[in-house]
């Protein structure tokens, strides 16, 4: 399935519904589920969603690890985005079992957006036995 999503800030947006969805219209009660990013400058990653701290902390800690700098030569200035969608990676697999994702209690799956504002989308692919 495909998914849209509008991105104002750079941010980790949570698609969990979206995976959810995607497994239920799937029909598929046991197999594998990938979520996957098209875009250079943007990720994909599971981490915490009961804290909103934690996304700002990830943020934070993106930013002091992949700022802006002078010497980066590429045209479009956000050299910075490429670094951070390379760190985090385009896709998540999860394991789907009973028709539902197995994800452990604190955790989401995330798009991750870090040259906005951006009109994005992501994939959903199921793959078992229905």
């Amino acid at each position: 399935m495909t998914y849209e999503l509008s991105t104002p800030r750079e941010d980790f947006y949570n698609i969990t519904a979206q995976l959810k969805e995607a497994i239920a219209k799937s029909g598929v009660k046991e197999g594998v589920a990938v979520v996957y990013c098209p875009h250079t400058t943007a990720g994909i990653t599971i981490n915490e969603n009961a804290d909103p701290d934690v996304i700002l902390d990830m943020l934070h800690g993106l930013n002091k690890a992949f700022p802006d700098r002078a010497e980066f030569r590429h045209g479009e200035g956000n050299s910075a985005a490429h670094l951070k969608a390379s760190a985090i990676g385009s896709s998540v697999t999860v394991i789907i079992a009973n028709g539902k994702p197995v994800l452990g209690t604190w955790q989401g799956v995330y798009f991750c957006e870090f040259d906005a504002p951006r009109h994005r989308k992501f994939f959903v692919r199921v793959l078992g036995a229905e």
